[in-house]
């Protein structure tokens, strides 16, 4: 159940009650593609930065180990030794990017295995099944992911698919929810507003999708080739038309700029790859812009990342020893940027609370966004 606490013009402060706990929103959800997440990092550390929700892959943990695997181990939670919340990705994703490996119908998707190359069928009941079995706190619905910049006939049809696809996705988890075995009956499922940049598309996919009820709405097919300006004109577009009493999720966006200005248009859920993807290559968020480690300036820069971080990388090492790690190739030098980065996202995400809280967040955003584009030395 979602809880609106404030609103700020259109952005929203939230709680999310879920089985396994709550969410305070706005939140970003640290991404543990296949039950983990890249760069060596434990769910102590998770604990230890301020992560309230893992997003897992159902695509990825259905091929490896096998999502049977997980069942028989309890589910997500015990398997990763997580209690907290744990949003599985439906597979829909993994269909647009494993474009040259598929074939689309309407029963659902057949493609091939990206490890073994075996051949997959996956549609909305399978993904619901294998989601079940996973066990996590939110399914997202089965949908396909048109590229942003496809042509109008093409994405009328594929979003109208989707909206079969979703229906057929509630039906089979309202079904797997009885049973006696599924271990988490209590599993909530997200839809999946899609339209390409096309807002009058997405406008009525919303409003359609919004009948069903569901317990949360995402806007996906964005970040995939369209401009952050688009980017902006969809949510402004197609946000209004989601019930406020319920989670809003943008998902796979994106750049701490992204989100301020995403949350500024009604947003609550984010997940991205960024802080992971750009700390194993010595890329780390700050409150005055990037930096890149590998810059030979660092070398002797005995100062930790950012001065004042209270991440565990920055309260214990330098620039010129984790550089050193990188270069190295030593696993601790992804380990501690991607940790920095985590906690970068996990406390801007605090700080928009405390904004929204405190009914300042427009200033917040202004002064946070100044400061970013200041640049780093």
């Amino acid at each position: 159940m979602y809880e609106l606490l404030k609103q700020e013009g259109r952005a929203k402060r939230g709680v999310f009650h879920t089985v396994h706990g709550t969410i305070q929103t706005p939140v970003f959800m640290n991404v543990g593609t296949a039950a983990a997440i890249k760069g060596a990092v434990s769910t102590e550390d998770l604990e230890r930065i301020g992560t309230q929700v893992e997003l897992c892959n159902t695509y990825h943990l259905h091929v490896r180990p096998g999502d049977e695997i997980v069942k028989k181990m309890g589910g997500l939670h015990k398997f990763m030794s997580w209690d907290k919340p744990v949003l599985t990705d439906s597979g829909g994703f993994q269909v647009f990017s494993l474009a040259g490996l598929r074939k689309i119908k309407e029963e659902g998707v057949t493609f091939h295995s990206h490890v073994d190359g075996r051949i997959i069928f996956m549609g909305p009941e399978e993904s619901m099944q294998i989601q079940s079995n996973l066990a996590s706190t939110i399914a997202m619905a089965f949908d396909e992911c048109p590229p942003a910049l496809a042509d109008r006939s093409y994405i009328t049809k594929s979003v109208e698919r989707t909206t079969r696809w979703l229906a057929r996705c509630r039906k089979e988890m309202n079904r797997l929810n009885t049973l006696e075995d599924t271990i988490n009956k209590k599993q909530m499922l997200f839809g999946i507003n899609q339209g390409g940049i096309l807002t009058d598309i997405r406008a009525e996919h919303a409003k359609q999708i919004c009948e069903m009820d569901l317990d949360g709405y995402a806007v996906g097919g964005l970040a995939v080739g369209e401009s952050h300006e688009q980017m902006y004109h969809v949510l402004e577009e197609t946000v209004p038309y989601f019930p406020v009493d319920k989670p809003t999720y943008l998902m796979g966006v994106g750049t701490p700029a992204n989100i301020l200005e995403s949350v500024e248009r009604g947003i609550d859920f984010f997940d991205c790859v960024y802080p992971t993807r750009n700390g194993r290559h010595g890329h780390l968020y700050t409150n005055y812009g990037k930096i890149n480690l590998f810059n030979q300036k660092y070398e002797t820069d005995g100062r930790p990342i950012e001065e004042g971080c209270g991440c565990p990388t920055c309260r214990r090492y330098s620039r010129a020893y984790i550089r050193h790690l990188l270069k190295a190739k030593e696993m601790l030098g992804m380990r501690l940027c991607v940790l920095h980065n985590l906690y970068f996202y996990n406390k801007m995400m605090e700080e928009i609370r405390d904004a929204l809280d405190a009914g300042r967040f427009k200033s917040y955003k202004e002064e946070k966004l100044y400061r970013m584009n200041q640049g780093n030395e």
